[in-house]
């Protein structure tokens, strides 16, 4: 369940094919804290997928990520600061494949020249439910007194008395 308060992250990181895999753990450990188990792939994908080819093509390493939660859409944006690195050429696979996962996507060039690609994922505000630990279920055996079985080898030595009770020989 999702919670409908807004959140938001940001990570700065130098990136490289080792850092990738960190930082797909971190978004993700990040989204389930904020109750949006259900976005984990598809958000650590598309962010793995824009990282691998920033790490591919461009020059200057250092990148921004950013995660937003207005309680309806969750959306990812990454930033690069490499001026040469081209969307519609370096990286036109990896947007494509962005199209394809995501609700909304879009690039757009900042006053340094660098650029950040977003996509965005839906999905719906519940309300949180607390875990409450559950009452053991009751067992299907009832304790019932069952009568000891006795050895024969013990009865034969056995007396009975007056009220009936057996005793055993001495």
């Amino acid at each position: 369940m999702k919670t409908a308060s807004a959140c938001y992250y940001h990570l700065d990181v130098e990136v490289s094919p080792e850092r990738v895999g960190q930082v797909r753990r971190i978004l993700a450990a990040h989204l389930r804290f904020w109750d949006l188990e259900t976005l984990v792939e598809p958000v650590c994908g598309g962010a793995e997928m824009l990282l691998k080819a920033i790490d591919e093509h461009a020059t200057d390493k250092n990148t921004s990520i950013e995660m937003w939660w207005n309680g309806q859409h969750l959306i990812t944006a990454v930033g690069d600061n490499d001026r040469d690195l081209r969307p519609d050429q370096d990286l036109r696979a990896c947007l494509e494949q962005l199209a394809a996962t995501s609700d909304g996507w879009g690039c757009c060039a900042t006053d340094t020249g660098s650029k950040v690609i977003w996509f965005s994922q839906r999905a719906r505000a519940g309300a949180r439910v607390p875990l409450v630990p559950k009452a053991p279920a009751p067992s299907l055996r009832e304790v019932l007194q069952v009568p000891r079985e006795v050895p024969a080898a013990a009865l034969a030595g056995s007396v009975r008395t007056e009220d009936g009770a057996l005793e055993g020989a001495r």
